[in-house]
C-alpha cells in the first residue's frame, strides 16, 4: 500500500527521511517516506522499527505499546517543545495536528501520515524565530546535536546554520538563561488592607460584569454570590472569623460566584484574597476564569498570582549546576536545551501544572525536568547568586501585592502549620474551593512522621552529602558560617548542632535496617519498629504497606524510644542556642548589618525553626509516649511503607484524630473571613441538620464561635438526565468478570466513559484484560498508573476525544471536569468504603461508628457522580459493579434519582439506549 506524504516546500526545511510509526494495543502502522504502509502486530513492527529511528509522537508511550522498554526515535513532541516552548498541546498525533491547524487524523494510518507534516510545520516555525531568540536557538541546537539529538540537523538547517559551530562560549551562554531573566523589582511595604464590607447587590453587579450581557440568566449563581459576601464582612471579635459554608450544586457556577465578591473586597480594601483549591488542575481552571476579570494580560499578571510550594518551580541554581556538567555529559545538552527554551518562555517557572508540558517529564526524565526544582528543601535563599531573578521569589513578592492569589490547600495549610507565609504573614481572607478536601489536607499538614526517610533527610540538610555525590547540599555549616560573624556563642552552637545531627540515620540506613541492624539511636529505634510491624501486621505477602499498633511495644522498643528522646535533645538544645545567638547578632549589630546579611540571618533562623526545631520536638513528644498512653487527641501507629512490592520506609506516625482542630487554630481563627465551598459539603443521610453538622465537622466550622450556612441547588434536572444502576450479577472479587463488565459497558456507550477504581492493582488488571478489545472497537483507552502520563494530561486527552475511555483512581474521582459527550458514562468497580486502617479505626470511634463509614462513602459516591453532568444538556449513566451496595447510601445521589438494581445485560442495554 502506498500513499502521498506531501510536505510544504522550503529549501531550509528537511524532515528526516525516516518512516512514521504509531501503535495501539492491538495494531501498529509504519509509513515509509516513499509512501509504503506496513501494518501488523505492535511487537513485530516494533522490532522492524528498532533501528529505523522513526518519527513518533511520545516515544515512551509508543515503546510501551510496542512491548519495548525504550525506542530510539525522532519524537515530534521534542521538536514541538523546541519550536513552541511553554505552549500546550495534547501528546497525540491528533493533538499535534489540531495545534498546527492541520486536518485531524482519525485512524492509525492517517496519524502516521500527519507526523511528517507536523514536523515540517514546526521546522517552518523555527525558520521564523527572531533576533536573539534565533541566535540562542542556533547555539542550543548545535550543542544538542553534538549530544546526539536526532532533531539537531533538521533544526540547524531550518535556522540557516552554515559552516563551523558557534564558539564554545556562545553555546554555554545560550544555556545560561538566568542571565537574561529580569530582576525582582522592590516596592515599598503595602499599607494594611481596609475592612469595608461587600454588599449582596455589589457582588451581583460584579458577577453580571464578569458574565457579560449575552450570558444566560442564572439566578442560582447570583444568589450564591450574594451569600458569599458574608465571608467578607469586618471581623467583630478576635479569633471569631466570619466563616461561610456554601454548598453549590453542580452547574451553579460557583467559581465566578465567589470571584465576584472576592474581587470587589480586594479592590475596595486594597487587600489580597487567597483562593485555595485542592487540585492543581482547578488552579489552572481558575487562572483561565480570571481572564474575565482582567482581560488585559499585563494587568492580570499584576493582579493575579498562582502560588504553589517551592518544590513546584524551576530552581535556577539547580539549572546552573546541571549546565556546569555539560563538558563531561554532552548528551545532557538535549534535555537542558529544551529546559533552557522553556525557561525563557515560561510565565512563572511552574514545572507542575503550569505551562510546562506534563508529557515532557516522560520524555526527558524526572532528573532533567521536575528534578531541577528544589524538591529537598535545599534553597539557600538570599545567599543564592540567582536570588534577585529567582522565579519562586518573584511569585512570593508578587503575591504580596496581588489582589487575588490562587493557591492550593497543601501550601496554605503547611505554611500555616509553620507559623505563616515566607515573611511570617498570614492572609486575612480565604476562599477554600473544593472544601470537602479540607479535612484530608489538614490531616497531611498537621501530622508527624518519625521515619527513616524523614530523619535521614534532616541529617542530609544539616550535614550535607556524605556519600561523595556531587550536590549543592553542603549542609548547615556552609550556609551558616559566614552569618555567625564574631559570635563565639553561635560558633559553638553550630559545632554542637553538627555533632547532634549524627544521631540521625546516615547513608545506607535503609540497607542496615533491612538486615535487622542499625547504627546509632535513631536506627536502633527504627529497627525495633520494623521488628514489631513484621511480627504483628497482616498481609505481609502482599505488595501493600504494613502497619500495627504501638501498644504493647516489643521488648526494648520503649527503652530505645527513651534513648532516642535523649539523643534528640542533643540536637534540640544546640539548635535553640544557635537561633538565639543569631537573633542576638541581629540586635547587637542592628546599626551596622547590611540588609542582605540581615535578610539571610532572618531566613536561616526561620529555616532552623521550621526544618529542625519543630519536627525534632514533635519526634521527641512521640518518643515519650511509646510504652505509655498516646494523648487522646492523637492516634499513633508503626508502619512499613511499601511501593512496587519493596520496603521504602519505616517509622512511627502520629495524626490528629480530628485535624480540623489545628486547622481552626492555625488558619481559621486567625483569619477575618473564610468561605468554604464545594458541591459536596453536606452528607446525604436524610437528616438535614445532621448533614450540616457533618459538614461543619469536616471543615473546622464546628470549632469556631459561629458560622453561616448556605446551600444553592443545582439547576440540572438529574432525574431526567441521569440513571444510577447497581449491577447485581457481577462478582466484584472476580477480576476477569469485572473487566468484562467494563468492556461491555464502555462499548455500549460508544466511549465517553470514565472507569473508577478503589485500588491501583484492580485498575491495572482490568486494563490488561480490555485494552485489546477496546482498540478493536476503535475506542481509545487511557489509564492512570499505566500510561506513564500525568493525570491532568490524561484528562485533557480524554476530554478531546468524544469516544475515548479513561481508567483512574481517586485523582480522577475529583479532578475530572469534562462537560459534553466526552463523559457520558461512569463505572465504579465497587462501593468505595474507607480503608479499615488504624487511623480510620480511631476516627470511626470518635465520629460515630458505622454512621461515619456511611458518611465517608456517600461523599465519595457523591463526588464521583458529580463528574457526570457538568452542563444543562449533558446526559449519562452511573454504574456501580457491586451488588452489596446498601440502600442507605442512596443519599449520595440527587433527589429524584433512584437506584436501579439490574443484571449486567440490562445495564448494558440501558446504557446503549441512553447514548
Amino acid at each position: 500500500m502506498t500513499t502521498d506524504q506531501t510536505l510544504p516546500p522550503s529549501s531550509s526545511v528537511s524532515v528526516p527521511p525516516v518512516p512514521a510509526l504509531v501503535a495501539s494495543p492491538r495494531r501498529a502502522v509504519l509509513v515509509h517516506p516513499d509512501g509504503e504502509v506496513e501494518e501488523g502486530e505492535p511487537a513485530v513492527l516494533g522490532r522492524r522499527a528498532a533501528d529505523l529511528r522513526p518519527l513518533v509522537c511520545h516515544a515512551p508511550g509508543t515503546a510501551a505499546r510496542l512491548g519495548r522498554e525504550s525506542l530510539r526515535a525522532h519524537d515530534v513532541l521534542e521538536l514541538f517543545a523546541f519550536a513552541r516552548p511553554a505552549r500546550f498541546v495534547l501528546p497525540t498525533a491528533a493533538g499535534l495536528a489540531e495545534a498546527l491547524g492541520l486536518e485531524r487524523p482519525e485512524d492509525l494510518v492517517s496519524q502516521a501520515l500527519v507526523l511528517p507534516r507536523v514536523a515540517a510545520a514546526l521546522l517552518h516555525e523555527v525558520t521564523a524565530l527572531p533576533g536573539r531568540e534565533r541566535s540562542d536557538a542556533r547555539s542550543l541546537a548545535f550543542a544538542m546535536a553534538r549530544g546526539g539529538w536526532m532533531w539537531g540537523g533538521p533544526v540547524l538547517a531550518a535556522l540557516g546554520a552554515q559552516g563551523d559551530a558557534p564558539h564554545a562560549a556562545s553555546m554555554v551562554r545560550a544555556f545560561r538563561v538566568w542571565e537574561r531573566l529580569t530582576e525582582i523589582s522592590e516596592h515599598a511595604p503595602d499599607v494594611p488592607a481596609g475592612n469595608h464590607p461587600v454588599e449582596g447587590g455589589e457582588a451581583r453587579a460584579r458577577l453580571a460584569d464578569l458574565l457579560g450581557p449575552a450570558a444566560e440568566d442564572r439566578p442560582q449563581q447570583a444568589d450564591y454570590a450574594s451569600a458569599a459576601t458574608a465571608a467578607f464582612a469586618p471581623r467583630e471579635k478576635r479569633a471569631a472569623p466570619h466563616m461561610v459554608l456554601a454548598e453549590a450544586g453542580t452547574g451553579v457556577g460557583k467559581t465566578l460566584g465567589y470571584i465576584a465578591p472576592a474581587s470587589v473586597w480586594a479592590d475596595r480594601n486594597e487587600g489580597t484574597v487567597w483562593i485555595s483549591t485542592f487540585t492543581r488542575n482547578l488552579q489552572r481552571q481558575l487562572d483561565g476564569e480570571l481572564g474575565r476579570l482582567y482581560p488585559d494580560p499585563a494587568e492580570k499578571n499584576r493582579r493575579v498570582v498562582i502560588r504553589k510550594g517551592r518544590e513546584n518551580y524551576l530552581c535556577l541554581l539547580n539549572l546552573e549546576e546541571a549546565v556546569s556538567r555539560l563538558p563531561t555529559q554532552p548528551a545532557a545538552a538535549i534535555p537542558l536545551g529544551l529546559m533552557a527554551r522553556w525557561a525563557l518562555a515560561t510565565r512563572d517557572g511552574d514545572l507542575i501544572g503550569g505551562d510546562f508540558p506534563g508529557w515532557l517529564v516522560d520524555i526527558l526524565g524526572r532528573g532533567w525536568s521536575v528534578g531541577l526544582a528544589d524538591r529537598r528543601g535545599e534553597c539557600i535563599f538570599s545567599a543564592c547568586p540567582h536570588f534577585n531573578r529567582c522565579m519562586i521569589e518573584k511569585a512570593v513578592r508578587r503575591a504580596r501585592r496581588a489582589r487575588l492569589v490562587v493557591a492550593n490547600h497543601a501550601l496554605v495549610l503547611v505554611q500555616a502549620a509553620l507559623g505563616g507565609l515566607e515573611d511570617g504573614v498570614l492572609p486575612t481572607r480565604y476562599v477554600f474551593d473544593e472544601g470537602h478536601h479540607l479535612f484530608d489536607a489538614a490531616d497531611s499538614a498537621f501530622s508527624a512522621h518519625l521515619s527513616g526517610a524523614e530523619t535521614a533527610e534532616l541529617r542530609r540538610w544539616l550535614l550535607g552529602a556524605e556519600d561523595g555525590s556531587r550536590t549543592r547540599a553542603r549542609g548547615l555549616k556552609a550556609r551558616a558560617e559566614e552569618l555567625i560573624g564574631e559570635s563565639n556563642r553561635a560558633a559553638e552552637a553550630l559545632v554542637e548542632v553538627l555533632q547532634g545531627a549524627r544521631v540521625l540515620p546516615g547513608p545506607g540506613w535503609h540497607a542496615r535496617l533491612g538486615e535487622g541492624g542499625g547504627k546509632g539511636p535513631t536506627e536502633r529505634f527504627l529497627s525495633l519498629v520494623r521488628e514489631q510491624v513484621l511480627a504483628r501486621a497482616r498481609g505481609q505477602d502482599g505488595p501493600y504497606s504494613l502497619e500495627t499498633e504501638v501498644t504493647p511495644p516489643v521488648p526494648e522498643l520503649a527503652e530505645a524510644a527513651a534513648a532516642l528522646d535523649v539523643a534528640l535533645h542533643g540536637l534540640d538544645l544546640p539548635v535553640s542556642n544557635l537561633m538565639k545567638a543569631l537573633e542576638a547578632r541581629l540586635d547587637d549589630e542592628a546599626s551596622t548589618l547590611d540588609p542582605t546579611t540581615r535578610q539571610r540571618i532572618e531566613g536561616l533562623v526561620r529555616s532552623l525553626d521550621r526544618r529542625v526545631l519543630r519536627p525534632v520536638r514533635a519526634w521527641r513528644a512521640m518518643c515519650r509516649t511509646v510504652g505509655s498512653e498516646t494523648p487522646p487527641e492523637f492516634v499513633d501507629w508503626l508502619g512499613i511503607e511499601r511501593a512496587y512490592g519493596r520496603d521504602m520506609d519505616v517509622g512511627l506516625h502520629r495524626h490528629w484524630i480530628d485535624p480540623t482542630v489545628p486547622f481552626a487554630e492555625a488558619v481559621a481563627s486567625r483569619a477575618h473571613g473564610l468561605l468554604v465551598t464545594s458541591a459536596t459539603l453536606r452528607d446525604g443521610s436524610g437528616d438535614a441538620e445532621a448533614d450540616w453538622r457533618a459538614a461543619e465537622r469536616r471543615t473546622g466550622a464546628a470549632h469556631l464561635p459561629h458560622g453561616i450556612r448556605a446551600a444553592v441547588p443545582s439547576p440540572f434536572d438529574y432525574p431526567a438526565q441521569t440513571r444510577v444502576l447497581v449491577v447485581t450479577d457481577v462478582r466484584k472479587d472476580t477480576l476477569h468478570r469485572v473487566a468484562a463488565a467494563y468492556r461491555e459497558l464502555f462499548i455500549a456507550a460508544g466511549g465517553g466513559a470514565l472507569g473508577l477504581f478503589t485500588a491501583i492493582g484492580r485498575l491495572r488488571a482490568v486494563h490488561r484484560h480490555i485494552a485489546a478489545d477496546m482498540d478493536a472497537a476503535d475506542l481509545p483507552l487511557y489509564a492512570q498508573h499505566v500510561d506513564g502520563i500525568d493525570p491532568a494530561t490524561l484528562v485533557d486527552m480524554f476530554r478531546a476525544e468524544e469516544n475515548a475511555c479513561l481508567l483512574g483512581t481517586d485523582a480522577m474521582r475529583d479532578g475530572v471536569d469534562v462537560p459534553g459527550r466526552s463523559l457520558r458514562l461512569i463505572v465504579f468497580d465497587r462501593v468505595p468504603w474507607p480503608r479499615p486502617d488504624i487511623l480510620h479505626k480511631a476516627r470511626r470511634a470518635h465520629f460515630g461508628g458505622r454512621a461515619y463509614d456511611d458518611m465517608m462513602t456517600r461523599l465519595r459516591l457523591k463526588q464521583a457522580f458529580g463528574r457526570l453532568v457538568r452542563r444543562a444538556d449533558d446526559r449519562g449513566a452511573f454504574v456501580l459493579l457491586d451488588p452489596m451496595m446498601p440502600s442507605r447510601l442512596g443519599g449520595a445521589f440527587p433527589d429524584g434519582v433512584s437506584i436501579e438494581r439490574v443484571g449486567l445485560a440490562e445495564a448494558v442495554e440501558t446504557v446503549r439506549g441512553m447514548m
